[in-house]
């Protein structure tokens, strides 16, 4: 598609490479646009979030904001997990974005900052920008100061292992890729139609508490083939779901639109050297107890890169927890692994998947 025909080579020093309408529509709101909203404070206040997808990360969001006094409401996908966000102070919503009316969200008309974490769908596309007058009719109403859609840094394409920052041109190579970036356009064409600050947030593979390399090796879970493909890769970037909370909170503190930040941390390591460290980290807790994964029959992925997090850090101040899968090789964190009662096999400890779910670290290994 001629949309998505660009390539990663990185401009010459004062120019730009933009070779389609879509990615020409990237340029036009990735300038600093000031628009007329009220700066949020720390403190939870008249703020009011509306998450559209409470999975891992909206899940994670929802939470720290309902912390900082903030009243969060969002959707879900099952009458188990309206309790369980219900639990943790949410007003949750079950939806499916396919099939269900924007009418039902009645939290949605009195939000004041509004986050999208639910994925396009191939042959679809972002189903609830096919809502578009929908969504119009209840975020336009004047409450909505704030809009953030999390995206992900595959937009880029194969770039050949090179450095690229948000003003590379995107090569989407998957039909999952091009529909995130389809999906980007439309999330600022709408937010430039509100007027309202509208940023987008590109994440690297997402890891954190419950979602780890730990689990992955303490479980003993096989890699699925698309995984198998990933270790192979010479780049991989990651962040932790603590650090994208930052880049939301900060982004949502200041006067800007139309911007598109990278959310990764500074280390774009092989997968297999992460691996390679967290299992080093429980041989270390349990020696001869923990089977190695097999990483044999592997692929080479393609699609390689090296993202920078430059803008994330000079325009929004952020000061990742987490700057690279090592961040955790601290004594505060490691001490987290020795969970297992001294009385107990380790072996059968580790194959107990009740007491694996209390050994989640924060590395990523396998999702």
């Amino acid at each position: 598609m001629e949309a998505f025909g660009a390539s990663c080579r990185l401009p010459r020093a004062g120019t730009v490479a933009v070779r389609s309408p879509l990615e020409r529509a990237h340029r036009q709101f990735s300038a600093p646009v000031t628009v007329a909203v009220a700066r949020s404070e720390s403190g939870g206040g008249g703020n009011r979030l509306f998450v559209f997808g409470t999975g891992f990360v909206g899940r994670y969001v929802s939470d720290r904001f309902i912390s900082q006094g903030w009243h969060v409401s969002g959707t879900c996908t099952s009458a188990s997990m309206k309790t369980e966000l219900e639990e943790i102070g949410m007003e949750a919503f079950v939806f499916d974005a396919v099939s269900d009316q924007l009418r039902s969200l009645h939290a949605l008309q009195r939000a004041t900052h509004l986050l999208v974490s639910i994925p396009p769908i191939v042959g679809i596309g972002d189903p609830l920008l096919c809502l578009h007058g929908e969504l119009q009719a209840a975020i336009g109403d004047g409450n909505l100061q704030w809009l953030g859609y999390l995206s992900s840094t595959s937009v880029y394409g194969d770039c050949g292992g090179a450095w690229v920052d948000e003003d590379y041109s995107p090569d989407p190579k998957t039909e999952s890729a091009k529909s995130r970036l389809a999906a980007e356009k439309g999330w600022l064409d709408l937010g430039h139609e509100l007027g309202v600050a509208v940023n987008m947030f590109r994440l690297g593979g997402i890891y954190g508490p419950g979602r780890s390399a730990l689990d992955t090796i303490i479980k003993g879970q096989s890699l699925s083939e698309a995984q198998k493909k990933r270790e192979s890769r010479l780049f991989t970037a990651r962040v932790h779901v603590a650090d994208i909370y930052q880049a939301i909170k900060a982004s949502m503190e200041i006067l800007s639109s139309g911007r598109i930040y990278n959310v990764v941390d500074d280390d774009p390591a092989p997968r297999q050297q992460v691996f390679a460290f967290a299992q080093s980290l429980l041989e270390e807790r349990w020696a001869g107890t923990v089977c190695k994964l097999d990483n044999n029959d592997m692929n080479h992925a393609g699609c390689e890169k090296r993202v920078s997090n430059a803008r994330l850090k000079k325009e929004l101040g952020v000061r990742l927890m987490f700057p690279t899968y090592s961040s955790v090789g601290s004594s505060a964190s490691t001490s987290r692994i020795d969970l297992a009662p001294k009385s107990v096999d380790r072996r059968r400890y580790l194959d107990a998947p009740q007491r694996a779910r209390s050994l989640r670290g924060v590395i990523r290994l396998g999702s």
